[in-house]
């Protein structure tokens, strides 16, 4: 009897696991059940956290005093001190390489080289940034973006358009990689004009690509393509904000005092401790250069035998220490795209030639998907993309968050948004 005690309790318990183990997971708030074709079939994902993208860091967001970090002696107010939030976002490790945009041409020759030659050659960067008065620097417009001993080197002459043609076909490349790798796509090296990987195009039916294998659609108990619902494809690429990057930069969660603590030691007006560009602590890297500057006038990395930065251009994208976050280079080398607008003086509202308020966010207008009568996207475009028209005044008046052609000045202290 007392073996029978004993016994009885882990059978009861092994009971519980088992019935719990057969009942399907139901919403809480219809009591119907997820993931049964009894029950409609609606789905629902083990969705374990976004996967992080090749070379990307996860910069944890946060609040920090974004703007001027030292005495405005010349008075030109063009960056006042405000206290800002960030999200949690993804930023690029590096920066973007000449090997990089190399690969990015290489592919948009491939595709659209045959039918659409000018798509190439509004991609190629302008070499001729490097020419300069009383400079010769020749060898670099012929050499620094072509020539394998600067593959590692930032690539320089894009602009703010080609920056984000960039992020938009990295965006689908690296969707395409992840579908290769589930075993949902296989590779297709053949594809032409507008028979392309597109993220967007793909996610709505337009395209379909050599399949390999597709998901299970619970529903019909066939099979279906990959949905953004399922957590598999990656959000889409893009230059980061001005706040962004800046918050980035600055990696001040290295001063953070403790964890157990919301507080941080020091300011900082690099991305590194200190108010000088050379390393201060007592160990072997001490005086070593931090990032890639001019010292004086004339001096760009030191003289032979001991170079400084060792850099009289650029410097490769993996130069020099990383900062707190693990991104290198978010002081010196090359100035950046940011995804929005200066604005040294966002109190004064800025007028257009028929006095009309401007928005100067670069773009100027929302987008959205040209939908059929049904509200499907239309065919895509020669190029495989979705075709986008700007939102309508009509479409936008009742709508408060449409007020102006972009959010990116919402509550910044323009006539607008009357707030400061």
């Amino acid at each position: 009897m007392k073996n029978l005690l004993k016994f009885s309790p882990v059978l009861f318990l092994a009971l519980m696991i088992l019935s719990s183990c057969g009942k399907k997971e139901q919403s809480a708030t219809t009591g119907w059940s997820y993931n049964d074709a009894k029950w409609g079939g609606f789905e629902k994902v083990d969705y374990d956290g976004q996967a992080t993208g090749p070379n990307l860091v996860l910069i944890e967001g946060g609040t920090f005093t974004m703007g001027t970090t030292e005495q405005d002696v010349t008075y030109d107010w063009h960056s006042i001190p405000r206290r800002v939030t960030v999200s949690s976002f993804y930023m690029d490790e590096t920066e973007v390489s000449n090997i990089d945009y190399r690969e990015y041409l290489f592919w948009i020759q491939r595709v659209f080289g045959e039918s659409y030659p000018e798509v190439y050659l509004n991609a190629l960067p302008d070499t001729l940034v490097w020419r300069e008065e009383l400079a010769f620097n020749e060898p670099f417009v012929e050499t620094y973006f072509r020539h394998p001993s600067y593959d590692d080197y930032p690539v320089v002459g894009v602009n703010w358009l080609q920056a984000n043609d960039y992020a938009q076909w990295r965006t689908d490349r690296v969707n395409e990689m992840i579908l290769i790798e589930k075993g949902i796509l296989n590779p297709n090296p053949e594809q032409k004009d507008e028979d392309n990987f597109d993220t967007e195009a793909y996610l709505a039916s337009q395209y379909q690509g050599d399949v390999r294998k597709n998901l299970k659609d619970i529903r019909t108990g066939g099979e279906r393509p990959v949905r953004f619902e399922d957590g598999i494809m990656l959000p889409s690429y893009r230059l980061p904000t001005e706040a962004e990057w800046e918050y980035a930069a600055l990696s001040l969660i290295g001063n953070v005092v403790s964890e157990k603590d919301e507080r941080i030691s020091d300011r900082r007006l690099y991305p590194w401790n200190g108010n000088t560009v050379r390393y201060q602590k007592r160990n072997k890297y001490q005086g070593e250069i931090l990032a890639n500057f001019k010292r004086g006038r004339g001096d760009y990395m030191g003289m032979a035998g001991k170079l400084n930065d060792k850099a009289h251009i650029t410097a490769p994208v993996r130069s020099f220490m990383p900062n707190d976050f693990g991104l290198y280079n978010m002081a010196g080398n090359l100035n950046e795209w940011t995804m929005d607008l200066y604005r040294p003086l966002t109190s004064m509202t800025l007028e257009d030639v028929e006095q009309q308020d401007l928005n100067s966010f670069r773009g100027n207008k929302f987008k959205t998907k040209v939908l059929d009568e049904d509200g499907r996207p239309i065919e895509k475009d020669s190029l495989g993309n979705l075709r986008y028209r700007y939102v309508e005044d009509d479409e936008a008046a009742t709508r408060e968050n449409y007020k102006v052609g972009q959010p990116y000045n919402f509550l910044d202290g323009d006539k607008t948004s009357e707030a400061f």
